[in-house]
């Protein structure tokens, strides 16, 4: 069975600096697991904070990190074939994998691999949801029978209609089995911080990023030749970014919406993770301000 660490946590949690923290002390490589960090070019609405990645003049290896070009829209299946074929990369060379990041999805799809990457869209139900607004989906969401709904996503429009997809197969193909996914021994650490100070980091960094490039960034992708609609795409810091550069809203509202939908965002991220605990993950949380040291050694000593 393979042996693979995970680090997660909230936006603004810490969980980077730990990732790399581990890395360097056990000699070990980080595999991204946030589903926005594949482009080129799209670095401070991302987060990438590639600079974490170097420790006391040592880089840290990582993969998963700028492997495509802003505008392409990477998908799941993409992510689950290359956090295999970057496992096995890093364990040829006799590393330990240090899996790192916040989005849900993508670190279940890693850790135990995604039922569904087999079933094929639907034109049907893409024309049917066409039109349909975020009320609309979540309406039709609701009718997905509960035991298969909890295994699915309702994050984003797009994971909603994904999930109706799903949800639609398993009504025409009841006998459906999933293709087998390698196993493996999972410790997972999750990096918790407190709800106060969590508000407090991201509205801090956020106003940081909205100062220091942020604005510029998405000018520049807008300049490469990609549209408003092909941002909107990439997620909050985009999506009202280019509201902001459109007109739309002053820069005031942009930081003031931006940021309550960034601690929205938050929130969802926690509540995915305690439904994983509810799914059989055992995560191990540990204080984001305790001394890295010490929370070096915690890990270590849950790998012992």
């Amino acid at each position: 069975m393979n042996n693979l660490i995970t680090i997660l946590g909230p936006t603004a949690s810490g969980k980077t600096n730990l990732a790399c923290a581990l890395a360097f002390d056990i000699n070990g490589e980080i595999i991204s697991a946030d589903s926005r960090q594949f482009y080129v070019g799209m670095d401070i609405g991302t987060g990438k904070d590639i600079e974490e990645y170097t420790l006391k003049g040592k880089e840290i290896p990582y993969h998963l990190i700028d492997i495509k070009p802003a505008g392409y829209q990477y998908n799941i299946y993409e992510y689950q074939t290359d956090f295999l074929a970057a496992f096995k990369l890093i364990e040829d060379n006799s590393r330990q994998a240090i899996l790192c990041g916040g989005s849900g999805l993508y670190l279940e799809t890693a850790l135990s691999g995604n039922t569904f990457l087999g079933i094929p869209n639907s034109d049907e139900i893409r024309e049917q949801t066409r039109n349909l607004n975020s009320q609309e989906l979540l309406m039709k969401w609701s009718f997905i029978p509960p035991k298969l709904r909890s295994k699915l996503d309702s994050s984003t429009d797009k994971r909603i209609i994904r999930s109706l997809e799903i949800a639609d197969y398993f009504l025409k193909h009841p006998d459906w089995k999933a293709p087998v996914y390698p196993e493996f021994k999972h410790t997972i650490i999750g990096v918790d911080i407190e709800r106060d100070a969590r508000r407090e980091k991201i509205t801090n960094r956020l106003s940081l990023r909205l100062n220091n490039g942020l604005i510029e960034e998405v000018e520049n992708l807008l300049d490469s030749g990609l549209n408003y609609d092909d941002l909107a795409y990439y997620g909050l810091e985009y999506k009202w970014i280019c509201q902001y550069l459109k007109k739309q809203i002053t820069k005031t509202q942009l930081f003031d919406g931006l940021n309550i939908a960034i601690h929205q965002f938050s929130k969802r991220q926690m509540t995915w993770f305690r439904r994983m605990e509810k799914h059989g993950y055992k995560i191990n949380w540990i204080d984001t301000f305790l001394p890295m040291e010490e929370k070096v050694n915690f890990v270590k000593k849950l790998i012992k």
